[in-house]
């Protein structure tokens, strides 16, 4: 490939060289032109065909010299010079009527020229032996890098193959040290199954021993039982010849008789157990609910979802707003507690549907206040401070009611949501008091009924734990309670009087039949709670207004919590089986208008008085 490079740039300047002789011939002769027949030059000149042959050889000079232009144009490396030499032949045939001078120069300048195009051609040359040896070196170290990549990847392969072996080999090693363990097994196992064989035919001996010794007692006691069969036959005939009847007939007669007894002293029994079940029962049930209730007092408390805060003064109201409402915006952000502030003298509002999270709020607010520095940054200071003196409250509540219930063994995350109730209310009613309220209740029943009062009382102290998690969870707190319960260890007694306490699941245990019971004493009686109440107090008045709009009558008297009415007629107005009308009439009406628990009683009471006076 360089030789051929080489040959083709000398061949071009050959070329070159060639065409510049030419042309300087030819300049040399146009430039001292003789007549052909020794006339003068004004002749020659004057002479056409001289004319012609001076045109001619001036094209030709033109051809000539766009020969060296295509000569130039195909040496792209020798444009810059070529292209000089062109512009100076230009030159000469423009003014090859010049003086020799000009001629001269045009020859000087084909020398440089040549010279330059000779030097072009070196350095060519020699960059083409450069970009030769580069491309060499390049295709070197391709090959020596191919070559190491394929060393590498043999290398690679062949470390793999050897693995493969090794792994191979240790697997072989490992299938031998198997097969040679199962072997040892196998005969080891042999060894055990000829030593069973062995101890299997020295217990074959031993049993067939024992079946013909046992074979010798067996004929033994047959002659035995048969003797002992005579006996008792001969026995059985004498004693039917002594009475006179044969053995199934006084078998007969004897089961008959005990059969009679033993109906009548079941009936006697049976009536007995029912009349007794009768007059007791009844009495029985109220006096153990009463007397459960009567044992029990608690305080009731009635709270809302909103909290009041007293103020030292109105304008403590300006601080706690803020700069454009700052400080009370970062108290709700942080707290998630709203703040009413409106026209009520000294006094703020906070309102809530999470109790534990209200109260945080107002021991904040209480404790800005009573600082005096209120800020965005201190606010969030004081409710850390605030919040964790609430969670303490909260555990020190818990445990103060599992102290007063008695119930020592319960898991740490049951007890943290027994103190989140401090704060919650069922009806106005506070869930933490009513479950203590509630165990107390069911353990005078528990043990008026003989039974475990410890469990029973565990089932209605936790049977509305679901009520700390019913704005977290979705469902009902009874089944909420029954999980939580579940998921903490109790037993099986304790979840299902939970998942029962409202009917959702039907209660299947006393336990569960006494924790509805007792749930139903701490939360319907009469002021146990607000709505509970204000219906109680309405079912009264519709209660009296049913009667006292019946003809004839003259006062009505709701006793015992509404489950007695005592209607007082005037005896010229109704008698005795108008009385017994009007009472069926108002028992109908109050079964159709109102709802209430249990039954109500409706006595009619009708009197008549005789006054005299003696003088």
């Amino acid at each position: 490939m360089e030789g051929l490079l080489l040959a083709a740039i000398v061949l071009l300047a050959l070329m070159v060289a060639g065409m510049l002789a030419v042309g300087v011939r030819l300049v040399r002769r146009l430039a001292a032109p003789t007549a052909p027949t020794g006339q003068p030059l004004s002749v020659i000149v004057d002479d056409p065909e001289a004319v012609a042959e001076r045109e001619r050889q001036r094209q030709t000079l033109v051809e000539l010299q766009n020969s060296v232009s295509d000569a130039q144009t195909a040496l792209e490396t020798e444009r810059r010079s070529v292209a000089a030499a062109r512009a100076e032949a230009t030159a000469v045939r423009a003014e090859n009527a010049a003086a020799k001078a000009e001629v001269a120069t045009s020859r000087a300048e084909a020398q440089r020229v040549l010279d330059a195009a000779h030097a072009e051609a070196d350095t060519v040359l020699q960059r083409a032996h450069r970009q030769a040896e580069e491309d060499a070196e390049q295709v070197r170290s391709t090959a020596r890098r191919t070559g190491e990549r394929e060393i590498a990847m043999l290398t690679s392969t062949a470390k793999d193959q050897a693995a493969e072996a090794e792994r191979r080999l240790q697997r072989l090693d490992e299938r031998e040290r198997l097969h040679a363990a199962e072997a040892e097994r196998l005969a080891e196992r042999e060894r055990q199954n000829v030593e069973e064989a062995e101890r299997l035919a020295e217990r074959d001996r031993r049993i067939a021993a024992a079946e013909a010794e046992l074979a010798k007692w067996e004929l033994g006691l047959q002659g035995k039982e048969q003797e002992l069969a005579q006996a008792q036959e001969q026995r059985r005939k004498e004693l039917e010849r002594v009475a006179g009847l044969t053995a199934d007939a006084a078998k007969s007669e004897l089961v008959e008789t005990i059969e009679n007894q033993a109906k009548r002293e079941a009936a006697l029994l049976v009536r007995d157990i029912e009349a007794d079940a009768r007059s007791t029962g009844e009495s029985r049930a109220r006096h153990i609910v009463v007397d459960a209730i009567q044992r029990v007092a608690s305080e009731q408390t009635a709270e809302s979802v909103v909290s009041v805060l007293h103020l030292p003064s109105d304008e403590m109201k300006g601080r706690i707003i803020g700069r454009e409402g700052r400080n009370i915006r970062a108290f709700e952000t942080v707290t998630g507690v709203n703040l009413i502030i409106d026209d009520t003298p000294e006094a703020v509002l906070l309102s809530c549907f999470d109790p534990v999270r209200r109260e945080v709020g107002r021991l904040t607010l209480e404790k800005l206040v009573l600082d005096g520095r209120i800020h965005p940054h201190r606010i969030e200071e004081v409710y850390d401070v605030a919040r964790f003196e609430v969670e303490r409250m909260c555990q020190r509540a818990a445990e103060d009611a599992l102290v007063e219930v008695g119930i020592t063994d319960i898991h740490p995350e049951l007890v943290t949501l027994l103190g989140r109730l401090r704060y919650r209310t069922s009806y106005g009613q506070n869930v933490l008091k009513h479950l203590v309220e509630t165990a107390h209740i069911a353990g005078i029943m528990a043990s008026e009924l003989k039974l475990d009062p410890e469990l029973i009382k565990r089932s209605a102290f936790l049977h509305d734990i679901g009520k700390a998690l019913t704005h977290e969870v979705e469902g009902s707190h009874a089944l909420i309670g029954a999980d939580v319960a579940r998921r903490f260890g109790e037993s099986d007694e304790v979840v299902h009087a939970i998942e029962a306490h409202h009917n959702e699941v039907p209660p299947q245990t006393i336990e569960a039949v006494l924790t509805q019971a007792s749930d139903a004493c701490s939360g319907g009686r009469p002021g146990a709670r607000r709505e509970s109440l204000e219906a109680y107090v309405k079912r009264l008045e519709r209660i009296e207004e049913i009667a006292g709009a019946k003809s004839g009558v003259d006062k009505v008297f709701a006793m015992q919590a509404g489950r007695e009415i005592r209607v007082m007629v005037r005896p010229e107005e109704v008698d005795e089986i108008g009385a017994a009308v009007l009472a069926r009439d108002v028992a109908k009406q109050i079964e159709e208008e109102l709802t209430y628990p249990g039954q109500i009683r409706i006595t009619v009471v009708r009197e008549s008085r005789t006054t005299e006076i003696a003088r």
